[in-house]
């Protein structure tokens, strides 16, 4: 007998949550203009888990964009804002969810891939999902900024009580019930998980025990960055990327990761560690080349302006599908 696909799955839908402008000389190098800027998509995705044998479906959202309202944010984002005009969020997380009959409480989770004003939305508009960050990324929201103006936090931007961070990927998994874990099966199942090797990812989690969905460890960007890795139902892997890079030619080697000195001369760069952030990228590059055990993997960037034209074209947005 032949070989059979794996039983479950996902399904992964493009949600439209915001655009901005872009400053290209921030994010990558060289460039021959260096007041170019693009507008830019940040993209989030609903995931969908299809367990056949239990019928069941669960319904993640991975990253939530923009917020709708941006006075909402506080002043020093906005200040940040200011520099990312013209900014269109017409369309955010909760809109696009509607457009196929779902209201944020048919969400059982969201899953951060990091805390930066434009990948956290609205997360009070999700008054019953759970809410997963990386290790480290709690911190981010009690401690000072670190003087970049994209590196400015709200204490308050996510429920405590429903909220999950991930236990390091070098460190025990969790002895304990925590926080944010105690009422939630999906919360306790990452609790006690191990990191395990994957295809070309040193750590990775298996969300669902089936190997349909993987939270990734991608550090570099910011503290507590995670990536997914979702496999769907004809076998074939779709990688979401969030901030890893911000420009597809990082992959394919056209471009580097943008540096660059301040007004105090001080080094800057938009990823706080911009050696780990080369490393991650290599790891995406090489899933990404489609020659490892993993087979087919198609990598999406959250700002990815020509993936989110083309996908639109091609009905992959929600209730369409990638």
């Amino acid at each position: 007998m032949g070989s059979q696909l794996p039983l479950n799955f996902v399904s992964i839908h493009a949600l439209d949550s915001g655009w901005f402008s872009m400053p290209e000389r921030y994010f990558v190098h060289p460039l021959e203009d260096q007041k170019a800027r693009k507008q830019v998509p940040s993209l989030s995705f609903l995931i969908q888990h299809h367990d056949v044998e239990a019928s069941m479906n669960t319904k993640i959202v991975f990253d939530l964009g923009l917020r709708r309202d941006i006075t909402r944010y506080s002043p020093p984002i906005r200040a940040h804002i200011a520099t990312r005009e013209p900014i269109d969020t017409s369309t955010d997380v909760v809109a696009s969810l509607a457009r196929g009959g779902l209201v944020p409480d048919d969400v059982d989770a969201v899953i951060l891939s990091h805390l930066h004003w434009d990948h956290c939305g609205s997360p009070a508009d999700f008054k019953t999902s759970q809410f997963i960050v990386g290790n480290g990324a709690m911190a981010l929201l009690s401690e000072q900024p670190t003087g970049m103006s994209h590196n400015h936090f709200e204490s308050n931007l996510l429920p405590h009580d429903r909220t999950f961070e991930l236990h390091h990927p070098t460190a025990p998994r969790y002895d304990t019930v925590l926080d944010g874990a105690a009422s939630n099966a999906l919360t306790m199942r990452l609790a006690n998980r191990q990191w395990q090797h994957l295809g070309p990812f040193p750590y990775t989690l298996d969300v669902f025990d089936d190997g349909s969905l993987y939270i990734v460890w991608a550090p570099g960007h910011l503290a507590g960055h995670i990536n997914v890795l979702c496999r769907k139902k004809d076998g074939t892997y779709v990688y979401l990327a969030g901030d890893a890079g911000h420009d597809l030619r990082l992959l394919s080697g056209e471009k580097e990761i943008a540096y660059w000195r301040d007004e105090n001369h001080q080094m800057c760069c938009i990823h706080q560690d911009i050696d780990q952030a080369r490393r991650t990228l290599d790891t995406i590059r090489e899933a990404w080349s489609n020659k490892t055990s993993l087979g087919a993997v198609e990598v999406v960037l959250a700002h990815d302006a020509a993936w989110a034209s083309k996908a639109r074209v091609a009905g992959r947005y929600f209730p369409g599908e990638l």
